[in-house]
C-alpha cells in the first residue's frame, strides 16, 4: 500500500470544521489565537491545539510577537492532495465505464 504521509496529515487537519474555519479566516488576513479562539467561544488551550494541527499539516504559521502568538496562512498547497483526488476520480470514472460497458453488452444478450 502507497503511503502519504503529508496528505494525511493535510487532510487530518481539514477534516476538523473548526480548522477549516480558522483557514478561511486567516485567508483573510494574519490573527492572533485569542482572536481565532474568540468566535468559537473555545478556551486558548484548545485553540492552540487546533493551530499546532495546522502547523503541522504545514497550512498555518505562527510566530510569537510581544506575548500573543501571530497566525497567518502557511506556505503548504494543495497540489499533492489535489493531484491524489483527480487520480481517484479517474480511477472511479473509469470503474463506472467499464461498468456501463458490461451493461450495455447484457441488454444486447437474450436472457
Amino acid at each position: 500500500m502507497v503511503q502519504y504521509p503529508q496528505i494525511d496529515r493535510t487532510l487530518a487537519a481539514l477534516a476538523d470544521p473548526t480548522r477549516r474555519a480558522v483557514l478561511e479566516r486567516l485567508g483573510g488576513g494574519t490573527a492572533t489565537i485569542t482572536e481565532l479562539a474568540e468566535p468559537f467561544g473555545i478556551s486558548l488551550t484548545g485553540m492552540k491545539k487546533h493551530v499546532r494541527v495546522l502547523e503541522e499539516a504545514e497550512l498555518v504559521t505562527t510566530e510569537k510577537v510581544g506575548r500573543a502568538r501571530q497566525c497567518s496562512v502557511g506556505p503548504r498547497r494543495l497540489e499533492d492532495v489535489q493531484e491524489w483526488t483527480e487520480t481517484y476520480r479517474r480511477m472511479l470514472d473509469e470503474r463506472l465505464d467499464r461498468f456501463g460497458e458490461l451493461l450495455e453488452r447484457k441488454k444486447g444478450t437474450p436472457q
